[in-house]
């Protein structure tokens, strides 16, 4: 469970991440977070959030983004709002790092999606491009639901149902959707298992 104030960063996408206001500051209304993007860097894939907003002002630099498929830069002042279930994508195609504020709306558990993926790609459990295998994500769906943001194709629906369906291997085998190395104060944690490796 993120509080405010937190840092956590990304190697593999070269993110950085500050939780400003989590789910637990606005009564699940609002997670805002502050993005520092390094020169050349990019969010791991294009996905979609079934039901949040997701609101993008740029406090410093120019960040490059794809939504709905039309692409188009943004500079510092500017902002850039994707309404829920419109596939997107971000980078920093510059040759100075830029800083953005993140707002999704609503908060959900969206702050937990971004400790664990950020944490595998610390622990050097994801791709080049900073994606986990499947097993992982199919956990991180089946677990997080509508927290977790999901790829563009196949539809969304389908995507929840093979996640449901494959989640308990990829939980065998070790994966979780919450470790207690990346999110130590998660409620999910209490009382169980806290030991989850995840190959």
């Amino acid at each position: 469970m993120a509080s405010a104030g937190e840092r956590i960063e990304n190697p593999v996408t070269g993110e950085r991440l500050a939780f400003v206001s989590t789910a637990a500051d606005t009564g699940g209304e609002l997670l805002a977070i502050e993005v520092q993007m390094r020169a050349g860097g990019r969010i791991a894939a294009a996905h979609l959030h079934p039901r949040q907003e997701e609101r993008f002002a740029v406090q410093s630099g120019t960040i490059r983004l794809r939504v709905g498929g039309k692409e188009r830069s943004a500079s510092a002042g500017e902002e850039v709002v994707v309404a829920a279930g419109v596939p997107h994508s971000w980078w920093n195609e510059a040759a100075v790092e830029a800083t953005v504020r993140v707002e999704f709306r609503p908060a959900l558990d969206t702050e937990t999606f971004f400790e664990t993926f950020f944490g595998r790609a610390r622990d050097g459990r994801t791709n080049r491009k900073g994606m986990p295998n499947l097993l992982q994500l199919f956990v991180l769906v089946a677990d997080l639901g509508d927290s977790c943001p999901t790829l563009p194709k196949p539809p969304h629906q389908v995507q929840r149902a093979v996640a449901r369906a494959l989640a308990p291997i990829g939980r065998l085998i070790g994966y979780r959707a919450v470790y207690a190395r990346h999110s130590p104060n998660h409620p999910s944690l209490s009382g169980q298992d806290r030991s989850g490796t995840g190959g």
